[in-house]
């Protein structure tokens, strides 16, 4: 088996393509080959592998010659995120519409020459959730719940989904997405996402560093851990199409947090001294952002996977610091 991991050098990339090293076959069958594309080159441990190969550059420019190659399996992850596409409008829509499209096309000319179809899982976000004065967002989102983005962000994950939904109905792909929560905690350095800070409130004050949260600490989010994301992506590529259930996008499981819960676990695990390094600084931009996006969600669709959220934050943060020891100040 042949698969190809777009932003395949970045967090989630490289830990997805760590896991299915580490388990050597997906959907029952043997992987030999592992392509990560991404701007940059493949962290050293994975490029050091003999199944690993890595294609650096823009997506958009390589888009044409990876569909020449032919995958059995696609996750396409890269995009750009939530605070970059609202800073910059022209970015957002080449990185996230321009890229998808064009790797779409890619792989719709691989099957018209005669290849198979792709199995293609296409990470998306809750952010295509929103209110909007037509739709009120209701307090527990539903698989079945309309989405109406309320950010450059949110509406190019939707309309990428109802590209991979379109070209899985022509039969181009076999296509399947995934709507992603907020991951925490992200190891690293910040990213340009508006809820970047949902792992800075943790990641910096464990390495002793100063944090500042720019929303209150009543707010209430939805997230996942690093291993329930990467297991998510997994399973809704494993998943037949019956099992997936139809084109529609699947919600992934959902932990529902507070921020003052998420603080209360930092202290926990982390000590008095990493909470004390968190202070709050209001953010108008980045609050009416995470602010508009669904906390709740039902679990249908996802359970039926065998998929389930992560028990509490206290277990999240834990295994943060068991991951990244490096990354610990000693308490």
């Amino acid at each position: 088996m042949k698969l190809l991991i777009t932003g395949g050098a970045g967090f989630l990339g490289a830990r997805l393509a760590r896991t299915l090293l580490a388990r050597k076959t997906l959907a029952g069958k043997a992987i030999d080959t592992i392509v990560l594309a991404d701007l940059v080159a493949p962290p050293a441990d994975l490029a050091a592998d003999a199944r690993i190969q890595g294609r650096t550059g823009a997506l958009l420019e390589q888009a044409a010659e990876l569909g020449r190659e032919g995958f059995d399996g696609v996750f396409h992850l890269a995009s750009a995120v939530s605070a970059e596409c609202e800073s910059d409008f022209d970015l957002g829509l080449r990185s996230n519409l321009d890229t998808s499209r064009a790797l779409l096309d890619a792989l719709r000319a691989h099957t018209a020459a005669g290849g198979t179809p792709a199995r293609f899982v296409f990470a998306s976000s809750v952010a295509v959730f929103g209110s909007d004065a037509a739709v009120p967002l209701p307090d527990v989102v539903g698989d079945n719940t309309l989405p109406t983005p309320q950010s450059s962000y949110g509406i190019h994950k939707f309309i990428i989904e109802q590209l991979v939904a379109d070209y899985t109905r022509k039969g181009h792909i076999d296509g399947r997405t995934a709507r992603l929560m907020t991951v925490s905690v992200r190891p690293g350095r910040p990213n340009g996402a508006a809820s970047s800070f949902l792992s800075g409130i943790l990641r910096e004050p464990l390495a002793g560093v100063a944090s500042v949260c720019p929303v209150s600490a009543d707010t209430q989010v939805a997230l996942a851990s690093p291993a329930s994301t990467i297991d998510g992506l997994i399973a809704v590529f494993e998943a037949s199409r019956e099992d997936f259930g139809g084109r529609t996008a699947l919600n992934l499981p959902a932990l529902t947090v507070s921020v003052q819960e998420m603080l209360d676990a930092l202290q926990a695990e982390g000590g008095e001294a990493a909470r004390a390094l968190v202070s709050f600084e209001p953010n108008a931009a980045v609050a009416a952002i995470v602010g508009g996006w669904p906390a709740r969600f039902e679990q249908g669709r996802s359970l039926k996977l065998g998929l389930k959220p992560d028990a509490d934050f206290r277990s999240v943060v834990r295994q943060y610091m068991q991951d990244n020891p490096q990354a610990i100040k000693a308490q």
